[in-house]
C-alpha cells in the first residue's frame, strides 16, 4: 500500500521547558510513553470526563507534535491557550511546513502506530522530504487510509463519533492503549478511573458487517424496532459502530434482527478489545 499523506490531519507543535509538564497534567496517555516510544495515542478531556480531541502525539526535536483533525485545529488551540497560561510552552499551528504521513509495509519510516500493528508506522514530516524521496514511488489515497482503519475497528473522531458526547471508553481509548490508569492526575481523570474500575462503560466499539453496502455515518443500530447504537465510518459495508452491548448481545441471544438503515448486519468486537460480551443482559431493557 505504501505511504499515505493523511490530507485530513493537521500538526500542532508545542515547545517550551515546560512542555511536557504541562501535558503530562491534561493528556489522558503517559507523557513517558512519548519519551520511550516517540509517540503515543491520547485525549484531551473535559473535567466531566467527556472526549473533547483524540490525537496521536509526537516526540520531536524541539519538543512535542500534536497530529489530529484539521477541523479542529482552532479549538484544540483556544482549549491549550487556557490552559497553558504562564507555563513556558509556546503552540503554533504548524501546518503550513509539516504534514502527517502514515507507512504500510515501510518499516524504517516513522514509528509504529501505537493503536494496532496493522496500522504500520506514523510519522511527521514536511511533506517534500517525504513526496520527493525516488525510494517512495506513487503516494496512496487517503481513502486507502481509512479503509484499514475500519477493518482493524479503529475509531477516530470525529468519523465515528462526535467531540464533547462520549467518554474515553465508548471510543475504547483503555483497550487501544490511549489512557493512562498509572500516571498522576489529568483533566476528567477523575471520571475515567470510576468507569474503569467499576467497569460502568455499556457503550462500546464494534466491526459491522453487512451484505450491502452501509447507511451513512450517524444512522442508527436497531435491535428489531430498537435503537442500539449508531454507525460510524464504513467503507462499503464493512463499517465502525458505538453500541450499547447489552442491548446488542440480548438481541443476539434471543434471535432478534440487527440492522442498520434497513440492511440487516452482524455485529462483531475487534480483535483488540480488551471488553467482552456481557454475561447476561439485565439492563437491555432500560
Amino acid at each position: 500500500m505504501g505511504i499515505i499523506r493523511l490530507t485530513d490531519r493537521a500538526v500542532v507543535s508545542i515547545t517550551g521547558a515546560d512542555a511536557a509538564t504541562l501535558l503530562q497534567g491534561l493528556v489522558t496517555c503517559d507523557m513517558s510513553q512519548v519519551e520511550t516510544s516517540g509517540i503515543a495515542y491520547g485525549a484531551l478531556l473535559t473535567p466531566q470526563g467527556k472526549l473533547l480531541f483524540d490525537f496521536l502525539l509526537h516526540r520531536t526535536d524541539h519538543g512535542f507534535a500534536v497530529d489530529l483533525p484539521s477541523a479542529v485545529v482552532a479549538d484544540f488551540m483556544k482549549r491549550m491557550k487556557l490552559y497553558k497560561l504562564r507555563a513556558k510552552v509556546d503552540l503554533e499551528d504548524s501546518s503550513d511546513r509539516l504534514a502527517v504521513f502514515q507507512a504500510f509495509d515501510e518499516p524504517d519510516i516513522g514509528r509504529p502506530d501505537p493503536r494496532h500493528p496493522g496500522m504500520g508506522n506514523r510519522m511527521i514530516s514536511a511533506p517534500d522530504d517525504i513526496e520527493t524521496r525516488p525510494d517512495i514511488g506513487d503516494m496512496a489515497s487517503l481513502e486507502e487510509y481509512h479503509r484499514r482503519r475500519i477493518e482493524l475497528g479503529l475509531p477516530e473522531g470525529p468519523h465515528d463519533f462526535s467531540y464533547g458526547d462520549v467518554f474515553p471508553h465508548d471510543m475504547a481509548l483503555d483497550s487501544l492503549g490511549g489512557v493512562s490508569f498509572s500516571k498522576g492526575c489529568y483533566v476528567g481523570q477523575e471520571v475515567v478511573s470510576r468507569m474503569e474500575h467499576r467497569g460502568t462503560a455499556r457503550r462500546r466499539v464494534v466491526r459491522v458487517a453487512a451484505e450491502a453496502d452501509l447507511a451513512g455515518a450517524g444512522t442508527d443500530i436497531l435491535a428489531g424496532e430498537r435503537p442500539a447504537g449508531t454507525l460510524g465510518s464504513h467503507a462499503g459495508a464493512t463499517g465502525i459502530a458505538i453500541v450499547r452491548l447489552d442491548r446488542v448481545h440480548a438481541a443476539r441471544t434471543s434471535g432478534q434482527d440487527l440492522s442498520c438503515g434497513g440492511v440487516p448486519i452482524s455485529v462483531s468486537l475487534p480483535d483488540w478489545a480488551s471488553y467482552s460480551w456481557p454475561e447476561s443482559s439485565p439492563s437491555a431493557a432500560e
